[in-house]
């Protein structure tokens, strides 16, 4: 199927392939809300605490769309779109929606868990970097660029199931009220054979819409001669960050700031350990870090959570306001527009 898009999408112009981005990313926020939602449903039919659900399947439902385009695009031989989408949907997450959110309403945060969280996120995105690095050959990096090594894949997944088994533990110390469960459970009552066939075509259409999404975008960024990386970090980051959007923007309408902050924490550090460990441990050559990572995508992305991390660490009152909104997007409008300029 990939091959027969590639040779398609070639022949079409330029604003059918701007259509079928277009067409794509709203496919895969739908796709990916549906898969949240039943995922959801089948865990609470199955008896699973709520909170618990909260901690691990919704969380890994939001990066499906970043997983199902890395990934794809790694066995297509795309690793700069793979690691781009990975690197840029944690900028994207952490200063365009975070920063949307803030303007929209200050977002209080439980200080202990965000600073518990929050030093997981910083580290996983140092972690990244590190084991990208050419250690071999530092003074290459700028030239030669580096490599996310099929085996730190591995080792990237095996850390995301401890990661998921200590939150399970963390959400499990969380009492819920009789009254949540009972609420719960009538959310619950559709038959489990359709929700199992819902939640199937879901990932159907996260995964067709991934490969629309990979040939566009890579044809259009042959043909505007922007390496691919650049506009995996950009167009399709944003694009896969959809379902963060939407979770973070309505949780911050309710009223629900922890949630909006938990949840971009949390994708942040899912985008580095199941995203681009997946797109690596399925890649036997690995993902190949080109030199735009090292010049302005890693530093972009360590830039943005050291300051949601200073944020959350000098913040009054446990609560995020709406400067540090404008800081968070501006660092985000800078890093896309430069990253243009520069490619």
């Amino acid at each position: 199927m990939t091959e027969y898009l590639d040779t398609l999408v070639v022949l079409w112009p330029t604003w059918a392939l701007v259509t079928t981005i277009a067409i794509s990313v709203l496919a895969l926020g739908k796709g990916a809300d549906v898969l949240v939602e039943d995922a959801v449903a089948i865990s609470l039919q199955w008896g699973i605490p709520s909170v618990v659900v909260g901690a691990t399947v919704v969380s890994l439902g939001t990066t499906t769309p970043e997983a199902a385009v890395s990934v794809l695009a790694a066995v297509q031989g795309e690793s700069g779109l793979a690691l781009g989408n990975a690197v840029g949907s944690i900028i994207c997450d952490t200063g365009l929606i975070l920063g949307i959110a803030c303007l929209i309403s200050p977002l209080p945060f439980d200080r202990v868990i965000a600073a518990r969280q929050g030093w997981v996120q910083l580290g996983c995105g140092v972690l990244l970097v590190v084991v990208c690095l050419p250690w071999m050959s530092l003074g290459s990096v700028f030239t030669l660029g580096g490599l996310l090594p099929q085996a730190g894949g591995w080792v990237f997944l095996m850390m995301l199931g401890l990661y998921m088994s200590w939150s399970v533990q963390l959400a499990r110390q969380v009492r819920e009220g009789d009254r949540n469960a009972r609420d719960e459970s009538q959310n619950s009552l559709r038959p489990k054979m359709a929700t199992f066939v819902s939640l199937t075509v879901a990932v159907a259409v996260v995964v067709i819409s991934s490969f629309f999404l990979i040939s566009s975008a890579t044809e259009i960024a042959e043909r505007l001669e922007v390496p691919p990386s650049i506009i995996a970090a950009t167009l399709v980051a944003f694009g896969t960050s959809v379902p963060e959007l939407v979770i973070v923007v309505t949780a911050t309408l309710k009223g629900q700031g922890e949630l909006a902050i938990g949840n971009v924490i949390g994708a942040d550090i899912l985008n580095v350990l199941f995203v681009a460990g997946a797109a690596a441990a399925v890649t036997p050559g690995g993902l190949v870090a080109d030199p735009h990572f090292f010049a302005l995508q890693f530093p972009a992305m360590l830039f943005v959570l050291t300051v949601f991390r200073m944020g959350t660490l000098t913040a009054s009152d446990d609560i995020l306001k709406r400067p540090f909104g404008c800081v968070l997007l501006a660092t985000y409008v800078v890093v896309t527009v430069v990253s243009y300029l520069l490619s």
